[in-house]
């Protein structure tokens, strides 16, 4: 094997040592592809131009808040930042590494002078030199008044001191940049600080801590690592099975390969998991509200939502398009979709003001009614709304919607909820509610078994304070985050899954793809054909290549296409 890689070796490098013109024939199967040290688990040093134009500049740049505050912080960084300091402060030696010290800013045109140039006194100052800093290099921060003036000032003072290197405004990202390109982040790690600096919610921050831990990087370069090894065993087959012995054959070898692989395509499968878990955290819960016109639909969303985002009124079809409002429930980030009532022959409802219980169905009203079943089709979970009405010949009845039950049983999750509980007493309420559950969720599959809830939004509204669950309305928003939490947790010891983000999820099901292409082949010898070790060999290059893409590192070669997006963020 030792004289596989350094064949190998001596044909990626020819100018290193004099290697006979038959070593340095490439492989026509490999023709478009120059074999590295790196792709077989030798690390070379990484260096700026291999992604960006880098040179040896000194940025700085407000790393707080824009705008009026008590303390802003300046943050710069390169082989001038010592120098920048000098020139802020020449009467004042440097404070202790990681150790704050109290500083006068003086502008550097004025420093030398009696009467030199103050541009904010009592800074505090922080010098980490490199390479154990956020960006792998010499950091200084100057934490100095907030005020828009002392800022502006200080920020203008700065490219006018004297050092050895060009000091400019950093670029967007330009930081995070520096940090992925001296080993600081991986790529993985670089998103979830975009995930982090956007964070609003308590369990989007929870995704960004997961996705910050450093753990998907590191999962994902052993499995680079090992698919690089195991083709290197491949190909030696490939390039000396002529002239040299091997223990194994190449059933055998790929037998082997395979059981590796296997285990990765089932740990692909977990990370894709936490990856639609984690897009759900971060992008928000979609749920839509159902049931036929006049349910409460649109008085149920203003009491959770706590406003009048949809008109509410007794004529029934007052909703005509989605109407949708984001908010925070117990830190999950969440899309509420009042939609249009939806009546249909299978809704069993009581007749109108006029006597009339077939009114006609407009054009308008029925395009609200497609969308509503578009948005309930689209949706994570679908609240059905039935409610308490009059009856024709006196009594009282359940009004729902055949349609509306189907459409709740198809999503993920769905609640069943029965308003207007407040127009009866209990005790005329039970046979109701057992009524309603016999005949109408007993038909539909997926919901025999579900227990409606009882809400009453008028109760809700006009409930005096110091109630604990007027109209049952909390009691339904309790029921809500325990699915919010069904949908989205994992086992404890897979959490940091949810970090995955939804490139690395695409990038993952590339690679996915290519290890089966790899398993097809590897099990070609149980269909009773010789497998294609080449062909093999070059689908384990291509996965690799696609998890070189999610951490940075390797000879990906589409990797730099997308640093640039991702570190602006």
């Amino acid at each position: 094997m030792f004289r596989y890689v350094l064949k190998r070796a001596l044909r990626a490098r020819p100018w290193a040592l004099p290697v006979a013109p038959a070593l340095q024939q490439p492989q026509p199967w490999l023709s478009c592809h120059k074999p590295s040290m790196r792709q077989f688990g030798y690390a070379t040093p990484r260096t700026d131009d291999m992604l960006f134009n880098e040179n040896d500049d000194t940025i700085y740049a407000l790393s707080s808040g824009a705008g009026k505050a008590g303390i802003a912080v300046i943050r710069i960084s390169g082989p001038g930042s010592l120098s920048v300091y000098k020139a802020l402060c020449p009467t004042k030696p440097p404070p202790k590494p990681r150790y704050a010290g109290v500083r006068t800013l003086l502008d550097p045109a004025s420093a030398n002078l009696p009467n030199g140039n103050i541009l904010d006194s009592d800074s505090l100052i922080l010098y980490f030199p490199g390479p154990k800093t956020v960006t792998g290099e010499d950091v200084l921060e100057l934490h100095v008044h907030g005020g828009s003036a002392t800022i502006k000032a200080v920020l203008a003072a700065i490219p006018k001191c004297s050092t050895t290197g060009k000091v400019r405004y950093a670029e967007p990202g330009e930081f995070t940049r520096r940090a992925f390109l001296n080993g600081r982040l991986d790529l993985a790690q670089v998103e979830s600080l975009g995930d982090t600096l956007d964070a609003v919610t308590e369990q989007q921050r929870r995704v960004a801590v997961q996705g910050n831990s450093g753990v998907l990087g590191k999962t994902y370069e052993r499995w680079r690592e090992e698919l690089l090894l195991a083709r290197g065993e491949i190909e030696a087959l490939i390039d000396f099975s002529e002239d040299q012995h091997f223990d194994e054959s190449p059933t055998e070898l790929l037998t082997n390969v395979r059981r590796l692989v296997e285990g990765i395509l089932h740990s692909i499968n977990m990370h894709k998991l936490g990856s639609q878990k984690s897009e759900l955290l971060r992008n928000g819960i979609r749920i839509a509200l159902l049931g036929p016109p006049n349910a409460g639909k649109s008085s149920l969303m203003n009491q959770i939502v706590g406003r009048e985002a949809s008109i509410v009124s007794s004529e029934a079809g007052t909703t005509r398009d989605v109407i949708e409002a984001n908010l925070d429930i117990r830190g999950y980030l969440c899309s509420f979709a009042d939609t249009a009532g939806i009546r249909t022959e299978s809704t069993r409802s009581i007749a109108n003001h006029d006597g009339d219980s077939s009114p006609v169905i407009g054009a308008i009203e029925q395009e609200g009614i497609r969308r509503a079943r578009q948005k309930a089709m689209d949706s994570d979970i679908v609240i059905v709304l039935a409610s308490v009405e009059a009856g024709k010949g006196g009594g009282h009845q359940i009004s729902y919607d055949v349609e509306t039950l189907k459409l709740a049983a198809a999503a993920q999750q769905c609640l069943v909820a029965v308003n207007k509980s407040d127009v009866v007493e209990r005790e005329t309420l039970e046979p109701l509610i057992q009524g309603f559950k016999r005949s109408a969720l007993g038909s539909v599959q997926g919901l025999q078994g579900a227990e409606p809830l009882t809400i009453s939004c008028k109760a809700a509204a006009t409930a005096a304070a110091g109630l604990t669950d007027p109209g049952g309305v909390h009691t339904l928003t309790e029921r809500l985050v325990q699915s919010f939490s069904e949908l989205t947790s994992l086992p404890g010891d897979m959490h940091h899954l949810l970090g995955v983000t939804e490139r690395q999820n695409q990038l993952l099901f590339e690679c996915q793809m290519h290890l089966e292409g790899f398993m097809t082949e590897a099990q070609a010898c149980g269909a009773g054909r010789e497998p294609d070790v080449v062909l093999a060999a070059e689908h384990l290059r291509l996965a690799a290549n696609r998890l070189a893409c999610i951490t940075g590192r390797g000879d990906s070669g589409d990797v730099e296409e997308v640093l640039g997006v991702i570190f602006e963020k």
